[in-house]
């Protein structure tokens, strides 16, 4: 068997090493993406789904589609593209930590509605800059911006 002497195009089947590799490079990347939001929300005692969650209840309160305003734990889950089991557990350690507060829906006992508390509001806030700043470090030596964030959004759909 030989080996590509030049890279493929994007989505061929065969690659002259994992550096042509555009699952192996997001990976790589995601890895150091990840531990850079880590180390900057470690300081402010939240990980970083916790931030995700924290961040995605308090944003969803001003924007939620529900009669009440207030989301639910499945809004949230979608939102953040997590699993709903997770989603639960981990809002259940953000209550427990008075960030958030979590009530049954008083139209359906199935659904838990979820608000942001002060405290949760504030630590929401500073994480969301701290997190801005982060990936503003992070992507500074990306020359088109705004060409990496459409083909994010691209592939995220």
């Amino acid at each position: 068997m030989t080996r590509a002497s030049s890279s493929p195009a994007l989505g061929s089947k065969v690659s002259s090493g994992p550096q042509d590799s555009p699952g192996f490079l997001l990976w790589r990347v995601t890895l150091r993406w990840q531990r850079r939001i880590t180390a900057a929300l470690g300081p402010l005692e939240l990980t970083h789904v916790q931030f995700v969650l924290l961040a995605a209840v308090w944003w969803l309160s001003d924007h939620a589609d529900a009669p009440s305003g207030l989301p639910s734990q499945r809004q949230v889950a979608d939102h953040a593209a997590v699993d709903v089991m997770m989603t639960s557990q981990v809002l259940r350690l953000l209550e427990r930590r008075n960030l958030v507060t979590r009530a049954l829906d008083p139209g359906d006992a199935r659904v838990k509605r979820l608000t942001v508390t002060d405290a949760g509001s504030r630590l929401a806030q500073r994480a969301v800059a701290v997190v801005e700043a982060a990936d503003a470090e992070f992507f500074s030596t990306v020359s088109k911006p705004e060409q990496l964030l459409d083909v994010l959004r691209h592939l995220a759909d």
